[in-house]
């Protein structure tokens, strides 16, 4: 006959070994109440100050008349920092680890997965805060380099100078055409003199275009003394 309450005993003082910490007993009759928190800590950075997170979860335990050929009554109490979604999955994987083990102790497999769950949680967490932090951190860079880009201009290379030296080129160079074009356009206009020359109705003097009134008489006798080798037709009327 299996002693049931022996083997509960032994298993006890396992756990009591194996947790110092974090196991304790609650009750011892009529069978064993008792509890281990099982705790999950993010490993330190290289930013010795960074907080570091941690993920608790205290697994209570009643032993039953029948344990280990029977399942243990088993309760879930979630710390402040581990998400309320996270029970059920807890829950469940207890109540794999109780299916998986029956009929021998059971207690130690159990605290074991339920740590290596909380392992990977952490890991999750901390590989999201690395992330967001990777991310402001390429922000921030990313912010500097605009403005230092500002601040000193564009820099010259022999590639850049050689397309600028191209586009400059060209440039002058249908500037030239179009000042060309221009001077062509203009070279076949004539001049005043040849305007003159060619019309005929530019040949009136200028004092026909004077009134009557604006016409002066002028006294030859003025310019008699003078000696002159132009004869001044002053008088159209006179011989």
């Amino acid at each position: 006959m299996t002693d049931y309450k022996e083997e509960q005993v032994n298993e006890i003082e396992a756990l009591e070994s194996i947790y110092p910490d974090e196991f304790s007993v609650l009750e011892t009759k009529p069978f064993h109440v008792f509890q281990v928190t099982v705790s999950a800590e993010e490993e330190s950075g290289e930013d010795e100050e960074e907080e570091k997170g941690q993920l608790s979860v205290t697994l209570k335990f009643t032993y039953t008349p029948c344990y280990p050929e029977e399942a243990p009554i088993f309760e879930v109490i979630l710390d402040d920092e581990l998400a309320q979604d996270y029970e059920q999955q807890i829950s469940e994987l207890v109540q794999a680890q109780i299916e998986e083990n029956i009929g021998m102790a059971m207690i130690f497999a159990i605290v074991s997965a339920s740590q290596e769950f909380l392992n990977e949680k952490i890991d999750e967490i901390k590989a999201t805060k690395d992330d967001r932090k990777r991310r402001i951190e390429e922000e921030k860079k990313r912010a500097e380099e605009e403005a230092a880009n500002k601040l000193k201009g564009t820099l010259v290379t022999i590639e850049s100078f050689l397309a600028w030296k191209e586009r400059f080129d060209q440039e002058q160079k249908e500037l030239k055409a179009k000042q060309s074009a221009a001077s062509d356009s203009t070279a076949g206009k004539l001049t005043g003199k040849e305007l003159f020359f060619q019309n005929a109705n530019l040949d009136t003097s200028d004092m026909d275009l004077l009134d009557e009134s604006d016409r002066v008489e002028v006294d030859e006798s003025l310019f008699q003394d003078l000696d002159l080798d132009v004869d001044l037709d002053l008088d159209d009327d006179e011989d």
